[in-house]
């Protein structure tokens, strides 16, 4: 067995031939010249074989994944050809995209090291830094992810997450069908999401959308139903609760303002019990509750209406669960307590965005627990400096498109 074929064994090599190489031995380097075996002179965007023009005598670098602790690298001289379509290129490299430097092994082992750890722990087991690490990711996910698009979309989730201090904010588009990430955006407005509907999205695609789900934000309700005319908007569930229970914390907050401080101490404590559901409450902390019918009836009312709403989750059809909500809000009004009057305003507001639940049981879970991936990304990276690479670690690890996939098959097996 020849050296050449030996080093071609070795690393794994397929496609290539080795006409040289060379050890510096004090940089643990492995330089070596290859050619494309059987596979030159095509054309890189048509894989046509096309008549040579130039050879170029300056030879081009790739850098390749180390080996026993040896940095790779394969250099060849790229020749010039006249394709009949698209006229003089450079010919295809078999073994690299055409103006990468790295070579599809080093991209895919790149994308796989990012996938399951920090950037700095990657960049440390590849040999290169941190900034060259960050610049070959970036382009690598553009590259791939350019020209990609949006199939089988029909129900989407909508949500904004925090990537920086001082008030920044990206809006999020999930498909809750297949729980990934759709797309990224800088802000949270309705200039911002109004980008992903038109340049994003076509117009048949948009019609296509028959559930959406979001917060109760004006922005991301107008932008959902002005863009998509067959959409059944349905609002999540867990900021409706929210939305409640804050109300609920308005009244203890009232009472406890206006109490003497006796009458502080039976308040003290309440809070995380008026928030806690039906069915997580003990024995003990529903006496404490049914307590403040004589000591703040106010706080007690309040607390029964928010207990009662609760049964409207559990309804299986429409027309009963209108018929309770209708029921529930005017019982509310009745009350005479401010913060439980301004949710009933907020359920009559958004009350055909709230009954399509019922029926489709849809909510924001899915993207939520997708935040919560997000989240995770972040806190492993101890934050990120610009919204660019924040989105490409998020598409790297849980995007629509599964990006170390689209590298050719036979620079998968490392």
């Amino acid at each position: 067995m020849t050296i050449n074929k030996f080093i071609r064994k070795l690393l794994f090599l397929k496609g290539l031939y080795v006409t040289n190489f060379q050890f510096k031995i004090r940089d643990r380097v492995l330089n070596l010249w290859v050619k494309p075996y059987k596979n030159g002179c095509l054309c890189p965007q048509c894989k046509r074989r096309c008549l040579i023009i130039l050879t170029i005598d300056t030879p081009r670098r790739w850098r390749d994944i180390s080996v026993c602790g040896w940095s790779v690298f394969f250099w060849y001289c790229p020749r010039e050809i006249l394709c009949p379509t698209h006229g003089r290129v450079q010919e295809d490299i078999p073994w690299a995209d055409t103006y990468a430097r790295i070579t599809y092994r080093f991209e895919y082992v790149m994308l796989i090291y990012c996938q399951l750890m920090t950037q700095k722990a990657a960049a440390r087991l590849l040999k290169i830094s941190r900034s060259t690490l960050s610049d070959l990711l970036h382009r690598t996910i553009t590259r791939i992810r350019d020209g990609h698009r949006i199939r089988g979309l029909k129900s989407i989730g909508i949500d904004e997450i925090s990537y920086c201090k001082r008030h920044k904010y990206a809006t999020i588009v999930y498909d809750l069908d297949r729980s990934c990430v759709l797309w990224v955006g800088k802000g949270k407005g309705r200039e911002t999401i109004d980008i992903f509907f038109t340049e994003v999205l076509s117009d048949y695609q948009k019609t296509k959308i028959k559930w959406a789900t979001c917060d109760m934000s004006q922005a991301y309700i107008g932008a959902i139903e002005h863009h998509c005319p067959n959409v059944t908007l349905v609002l999540d569930r867990f900021h409706i609760a929210k939305a409640l229970n804050e109300s609920i914390d308005e009244v203890r907050k009232e009472e406890w303002r206006k109490a003497s401080g006796d009458e502080r101490k039976a308040l003290k404590g309440l809070r995380w019990l008026l928030f806690k559901h039906s069915s997580r409450r003990s024995k003990k902390d529903t006496r404490i509750l049914h307590a403040l019918r004589k000591g703040n009836r106010r706080i007690h009312r309040a607390w029964i209406l928010k207990d009662e709403f609760e049964q409207f989750w559990d309804y299986k059809a429409p027309w009963a669960a209108k018929r309770f909500v209708k029921r529930w809000m005017t019982t509310a009004l009745k009350s005479r307590i401010e913060p439980i009057r301004k949710f009933v305003k907020t359920i009559k507001k958004h009350i055909n965005r709230i009954l399509p639940f019922i029926g489709s049981r849809l909510t924001n879970a899915i993207a939520e627990g997708l935040n919560r991936i997000i989240k995770i990304i972040k806190n492993r990276a101890s934050g990120f400096r610009t919204l660019e690479a924040f989105s490409d670690i998020i598409f790297l690890t849980i995007g629509d498109l599964n990006i170390p996939a689209q590298i050719p098959v036979k620079f998968r097996a490392i």
